[in-house]
């Protein structure tokens, strides 16, 4: 492979020598470099394991002087490891700053909780303001793999209007089948819609498809896509318009939460809590590990207020362990597009239910004659 990559790049013309040899988590090619722009397609879910040393000793020895200071995910996934990877690459704001984009599948944006190496690793780059957006591709886009994959925008260089806020852009829809299928991959982006995505992007701007639906719940049309600029379509009496977003703004710290660790007492016998009889838990209730739980709570929400709505009127004799509070941060982009589609009402379903029930009797009527 390296090789060939060599190859490749003496016939292009470009500069052989920044191709190295090596695995890119244990042995840097680039050390010390940094660069105004980057594209990385690392592979996905791939095990770390036999460099699980080196990369260790990184972390723990260089910390954030070296590439993965935030933390690292589990070994099983080394996705995470080439994002900060990049990172480290970036050249810093005061030189001119960097942007990168890397293909990631879906584990990145959600996977591990409050403290997990994974989450530890989303909270660096969301408090630092370098997550731009975050595109979602359509599923078999790729010769070795079908499943769902997203490209991640990161900056250092962010201008005014999108600083302290990620955009997230769902271009799952936007495909066209391949005339001719390349293993796993059957679907591919046409240029239009890769100028739509891009000035979506560009435009930094929500954005949903809306489609006008007569009195009986039939589309009128193709969907429009509307942004918050354009005037959307009128439905006609009765009708309705039908949203599904296909790009949405939010504020960093709606990805962010608090895990609470809450914990009831723990009872003897006679029903009464067991209290503790030494050092800093004398007289303290004691908890009952049985009974123990945890509550997400929105890092804009403040923690006791939440406590008191949702947990002390289901168990009045609760309590927070502060101690074992911790920060976490997802991006669980799915659920920002989920549109909810109502059930037909029961009455629509029974009608429905007696006309075909009516047409089998005809039917059985006619084979008995």
């Amino acid at each position: 492979t390296y090789a060939i990559c060599k190859a490749d790049m003496l016939i292009k013309g470009q500069e052989v020598s920044n191709i190295v040899a090596g695995n890119t988590l244990s042995d840097d090619g680039h050390a010390m470099r940094r660069f105004d722009y980057m594209l990385s397609n690392p592979p996905f879910g791939v095990e770390w394991k036999k460099v699980e040393k080196a990369v260790r000793d990184e972390h723990e020895k260089k910390g954030y002087d070296g590439r993965f200071g935030p933390g690292l995910p589990r070994v099983s996934d080394g996705s995470m490891l080439f994002l900060l990877h990049l990172v480290s690459k970036m050249r810093p704001a005061a030189e001119g700053g960097c942007r990168f984009g890397i293909v990631l599948n879906g584990s990145p944006l959600f996977t591990g909780g409050a403290g997990s190496g994974e989450s530890e690793i989303r909270r660096y780059v969301l408090e630092n303001d370098l997550v731009e957006a975050i595109v979602g591709l359509p599923t078999d886009m790729f010769y070795n793999t079908g499943i769902a994959t997203y490209v991640w925008i990161l900056s250092n260089r962010k201008p005014a209007d999108r600083k302290g806020q990620v955009q997230l852009i769902d271009a799952s829809g936007f495909w066209q089948k391949m005339r001719k299928s390349l293993g796993s991959k059957r679907k591919e982006m046409s240029d239009e819609h890769i100028a739509t995505v891009t000035r979506l992007f560009g435009d930094f701007t929500e954005a949903e498809f809306v489609t006008v639906l007569d009195a009986e719940g039939k589309a009128l049309g193709e969907p429009k896509l509307v942004t918050g600029t354009d005037d959307e379509p009128q439905p006609p009496e009765g009708g309705r318009l039908k949203r599904v977003p296909i790009s949405r703004i939010f504020n960093n710290r709606e990805f962010g939460y608090t895990t609470i660790t809450v914990e009831r007492p723990l009872r003897d016998d006679k029903g009464q809590p067991v209290l503790g009889s030494k050092g800093k838990q004398k007289g303290k209730p004691q908890p009952d590990s049985a009974l123990r739980d945890t509550e997400n709570v929105p890092l804009a929400e403040d923690i006791g207020a939440y406590f008191q709505r949702e947990v002390l009127p289901h168990a009045p004799d609760a309590w927070i362990d502060d101690e074992k509070s911790k920060v976490g941060y997802e991006i669980p982009f799915n659920r920002h597009f989920y549109v909810f589609e109502p059930p037909r009402s029961l009455h629509a379903i029974d009608e429905e239910l007696k006309a075909v029930s009516a047409r089998i009797v005809a039917m059985l009527s006619e084979l008995a004659e």
